[in-house]
């Protein structure tokens, strides 16, 4: 019986952004608990807003307060999401510290903890093909399982 916290590619993406632009865990905490939506208006981006960020949560059983404190699992990756999730959660720019192919991303380099929250995060319909060790910590191809 699994009591993984699982999250939408959306909604995890919103979370690793509220995080990556300097929200701390205690502000982001504090806002999801008053399901306050303006105390995510000094993170937003055009394309990833906070409208409906609680109101989906809701509507979806996402446990927000628990994937902050706990981690999460996320439910299903795009291609293009996964790419998305990877930059705002690690700080890293497609095409300049990985790339993204078709079913594949290649070149990922990671600290060994930033490895390991990404094998913890990934969907399952993403694999985790090659796993190298480098002096930075690991370089990992990640591929649509279906094609593995």
């Amino acid at each position: 019986m699994s009591t993984e916290i699982k999250l939408s590619q959306s909604t995890a993406i919103r979370l690793e952004q509220a995080r990556g632009k300097g929200m701390s865990e205690a502000d982001i905490l504090k806002a999801i608990q008053a399901k306050d939506v303006a105390a995510f208006d000094s993170v937003s981006e055009e394309h990833y807003r906070y409208d409906t960020f609680f109101s989906y949560a809701d509507e979806h059983g996402e446990n927000l307060e628990g994937a902050l404190q706990n981690g999460y699992r996320i439910t299903f990756n795009t291609r293009g999401g996964l790419g998305i999730w990877l930059e705002k959660a690690f700080n890293l720019q497609a095409d300049k510290d990985f790339t993204v192919g078709e079913g594949i991303i290649t070149g990922l380099q990671l600290t060994a903890e930033q490895a390991e929250v990404l094998e913890q995060r990934l969907a399952w319909n993403w694999v985790i093909t090659d796993n190298i060790e480098v002096p930075a910590g690991r370089e990992l191809t990640l591929k649509l399982r279906a094609l593995v």
